[in-house]
């Protein structure tokens, strides 16, 4: 019997192109598609999936959110992260919540198709170049960046106001409100000892986290 993969984007061409290098390479495989939070889950309830590859981005709630109630129900599927943010950090964040592998957007097809081989195969999957960070990442004698401090919703937030998005905005994005992510934001500004949105946009640049 072949194999299950949901594809939980919101867009339409990145399932698709999913789908295309997929079908390619494991001609086998059925495929489910969702496009938000409520979607995910409503398809994991319905099915049993093999592999949930899994937007970063999703509206609503993000992709390490949704990671998390995924493990706090206790389902078992494993998750490959899909991103085109910093990978490093992204992919540090979601493998300590019990992600099965993370790859990047960018990536070359024949990375997703090793990636969902590894992980149909019972391992976890990053790039040879990722590893080599993260291993120093969790190296605790290497001097932590300002970023690194953040938690993850601290860290969703920064990158969101890195984007350019407003209070009003990223509150209705993440659904939370104003009040929480005015103070999600004067955290991030403490931590990272940054006066304003503007320095917050520099940094980003800088350290190419956007």
């Amino acid at each position: 019997m072949g194999k299950k993969i949901l594809i939980a984007d919101d867009h339409s061409a990145i399932r698709i192109g999913v789908k295309q290098i997929c079908t390619a390479e494991f001609p086998a495989v059925q495929f489910g598609e969702a496009v938000n939070y409520a979607e995910v889950f409503q398809k994991l309830k319905e099915t049993d999936w093999d592999l949930l590859i899994l937007d970063i981005d999703l509206p609503g709630r993000n992709g390490l959110d949704i990671l998390k109630d995924i493990r706090a129900d206790k389902m078992k599927i494993p998750v490959l992260m899909f991103s085109f943010h910093s990978e490093e950090q992204i992919a540090y964040r979601a493998l300590k919540i019990g992600a099965s592998g993370y790859l990047s957007k960018d990536a070359a097809d024949a990375e997703l198709v090793k990636a969902i081989n590894q992980i149909f195969n019972g391992r976890k999957y990053v790039s040879q170049e990722l590893s080599e960070k993260l291993l120093y990442m969790m190296d605790d004698s290497q001097a932590k960046e300002p970023h690194e401090l953040l938690s993850d919703r601290e860290y969703q937030t920064f990158l969101l106001i890195a984007s350019g998005k407003t209070v009003t905005e990223i509150a209705d994005e993440l659904f939370l409100s104003k009040p929480t992510i005015s103070t999600y934001r004067a955290r991030i500004l403490e931590k990272m000892r940054l006066k304003n949105n503007a320095e917050i946009m520099s940094y980003a640049v800088g350290q190419k986290l956007v």
